[in-house]
């Protein structure tokens, strides 16, 4: 062989094949691209310096694990499609007298150039857009920009050895399917076409048990904790359902059109149908996987979206007012000591310093432990340490009927065996009565539909219950017997006190800032003069507490739109793989058919009706599954402080009509490439 050959040959395959390998190169570089990214800012000096840059990073640090694997995954599926068209070239040239061993090395310089051109291309343009996508980070997190451009030496060599390794392991993958091929089984892979699966009604039936199962799971789990623990359940049933429903029920549906003799006896389905069943397990499974994506993409999308723009709602949730403290005791009679009034005292006059006073304030006081068991009425509070079903937990707040007058401007009279019940993250009770251990039961008087936001429920991802009663100082004493394995009390005494200010954000954090100094002085007096060592203050403002929350929440709104990015670029290139792999597969066929009179206009029809028939099925599934989904994102968004309902339903569907008229746009794109290749069948072979 001269010097030279195998090379010139490597290349010359990736030219004459370059309707495949052009979108194929395209697509590693793009996912290259993103993950130098998403690298980068996880390690960003600037976007680290920056308030709420470190949650921000600790999210992005997670996306380059979600790009790492969805590379290898989905390379690896894409590159079967080259492989496919390019096994009757390899059969030839093993005819002709090419060893194994000499393709493996025609091979081995292909990879060899996609590997360079993708990752040397990639990391250019991540370089390039590096910048942009910090400028946009700094956005989200509302920074300030700072100019100067930086490459991330460490970023480049991670980049560059992980896409190293997944084309190694493409390469090992493709040597392994060419040695176990004979040069004739080569020669006729092309046409082999694949044959519909065997049992495919038991393959449906299963597909669609499995699928309801999942539907029901989203639709009748009640509280957050278990949507939560069950999410990643529902999710693998859908997967495994959908597959096993486009592979099998595509194959059953084409032999129902067949048995259609009205519909199947056209010139413009009998083509298209005969055609689609010779190959449809092979189909079906690539629907699926365009369906699965779509989802991923509108799921992630829609819920991210819905929590970077909600949230300042998220804020004022886990932050009622501005300026939140509380005051935890195990000695309910602080409750009424002269330190409470230093505090009021103490703060109105530290906001008066900055000019402005307290508003809106909320000022309550609350027994606060932890409940398991509550189904029959009475809640289990020793054996909290030793629960085995999170969603038998509630976090249980002992209020004063007289506070909950006072904030909700009620009058509101409770007998001392009354009670009123408020139940918060879709957590309901319904028991009449309801008792605290071994305690007298107390009659539920009406069960209220609103309070004041708890921070302490909002941090919590288990349900909470307020009780609001009357005689609450006895009540609230007696539950001090109640101790854990340990003999430390289960039951902490708090004191919330929280309002509002007319002041700008740093104002607010200075004033934060002076507030928390006053009590910690404050704090430690109460300490030595009481002993109590379980008693500390807490101040927090909302203004101290944006950036963090902006940087939890803008993490993954910008991981979830980075990777949707990444998911519907793959799903394009598996429908123009698809389109175009059977473009050239029916290319001979429609050649016969050309040649006995079909003419270019019911060519057209005829593809028209093959691709409407399947095309369109995996968005309406995806829109299907995301419909059921839907109950299940909104509790998990609960965990999230995120309440409004409205906002997710109007992003939700905004999201599906954007990537429903994105869809409508490749399907046009794609069809017209199916076309060219089918009807060019004629002119390429003459």
């Amino acid at each position: 062989m001269k010097i030279g050959f195998y090379e010139k040959l490597a290349y010359t395959g990736i030219k004459k094949n370059k309707k495949l390998y052009t979108p194929y190169i395209l697509t590693c570089i793009g996912m290259v691209m993103m993950t130098y990214i998403i690298s980068f800012l996880s390690s960003s000096d600037t976007i680290k310096s920056m308030r709420g840059g470190s949650e921000m990073q600790g999210f992005l640090g997670i996306g380059f694990g979600v790009m790492s694997v969805f590379s290898l995954i989905f390379l690896f599926y894409t590159n079967s499609f080259l492989l496919r068209r390019r096994k009757k070239e390899f059969g030839l040239y093993n005819i002709l007298g090419m060893g194994k061993v000499n393709l493996a090395v025609v091979l081995m310089w292909e990879g060899l150039f996609v590997a360079l051109i993708a990752i040397l291309g990639g990391i250019f343009s991540g370089i390039v857009f590096s910048k942009l996508a910090e400028l946009c980070l700094i956005k989200v997190l509302q920074g300030t920009a700072e100019f100067g451009m930086t490459v991330k030496i460490a970023s480049v060599w991670q980049t560059a050895l992980l896409f190293a390794g997944i084309f190694v392991l493409i390469f090992l993958n493709t040597l392994r399917q060419i040695h176990l091929t004979n040069p004739i089984e080569l020669l006729h892979s092309e046409n082999s076409g694949e044959k519909p699966p065997k049992a495919n009604w038991i393959l449906a039936i299963a597909g669609a048990v499995i699928l309801g199962g999942a539907y029901y799971l989203a639709v009748s789990i009640e509280d957050p904790i278990s949507a939560l623990t069950m999410f990643f359940v529902a999710v693998v049933m859908v997967i495994i359902a959908t597959y096993f429903l486009f592979v099998a029920g595509s194959v059953a549906l084409c032999k129902i059109l067949q048995k259609n003799k009205k519909y199947y006896y056209k010139t413009n389905h009998f083509v298209s149908v005969s055609s689609m069943i010779y190959r449809m397990k092979r189909n079906g499974a690539g629907l699926a996987s365009i369906c699965i994506l779509c989802t991923m993409v509108l799921v992630m999308v829609s819920s991210t979206v819905c929590l970077y723009i909600g949230t300042e709602d998220s804020l004022r949730v886990r932050y009622p007012r501005h300026i939140n403290i509380q005051v935890n005791t195990s000695d309910i009679a602080e409750f009424s000591s002269d330190r409470i009034e230093e505090i009021r005292s103490v703060a109105a006059e530290e906001t008066a310093e900055e000019g402005a006073k307290p508003e809106n304030t909320v000022d309550y006081r609350v027994a606060a432990f932890a409940g398991y068991d509550i189904a029959d009425g009475t809640v289990d509070v020793e054996q909290i340490d030793n629960f085995t079903e999170y969603s038998d937990v509630w976090q249980i707040f002992m209020i004063p009927v007289e506070d909950y007058n006072s904030l909700m401007g009620k009058n509101i009279t409770l007998e001392e065996d009354e009670a009123l019940i408020y139940t918060t993250k879709m957590g309901k009770y319904e028991n009449p009565t309801i008792a605290i251990g071994d305690g007298d039961p107390l009659n539920i008087k009406d069960t209220v539909t609103d309070f004041v936001d708890n921070g302490v429920d909002a941090m919590q991802v288990f349900p909470s219950m307020c009780i609001f009663v009357s005689g609450f100082d006895e009540k609230a004493e007696s539950l001090k017997e109640f101790k854990n394995n340990k003999g430390n009390p289960l039951i902490q005494f708090s004191w919330f006190y929280a309002f509002d200010v007319d002041l700008d954000d740093d104002t607010q954090i200075t004033l934060e800032k002076t507030l928390s100094n006053e009590l910690l002085a404050i704090q430690r007096q109460a300490i030595s003069e009481t002993g109590d060592e379980n008693y500390y203050i807490v101040c927090e403002g909302v203004s101290a507490e944006r950036a963090g929350i902006y940087g939890l929440y803008g993490g993954l709104f910008f991981l979830g739109v980075l990777l949707g990015i990444v998911f519907i670029f793959a799903a394009v290139l598996i429908i123009y793989y698809k389109q175009v792999s059977e473009g050239y597969e029916d290319q001979s066929r429609f050649d016969i058919m050309q040649k006995v009179g079909m003419t270019k206009k019911e060519i057209r029809k005829s593809i028209n009706s093959q691709i409407l028939t399947v095309f369109f099925l995996p968005l309406v599934t995806a829109g299907i599954h995301l419909a059921f989904a839907f109950p299940l994102i909104k509790k998990l968004l609960l965990l999230f402080s995120l309440t409004n309902t409205g906002l997710l339903i109007g992003v939700t569907a905004a999201c599906y009509l954007i990537f429903a008229l994105f869809y409508v746009i490749v399907y046009r794109v794609t069809s017209g490439a199916y076309y060219s290749i089918v009807s060019g069948a004629k002119e390429e072979n003459g």
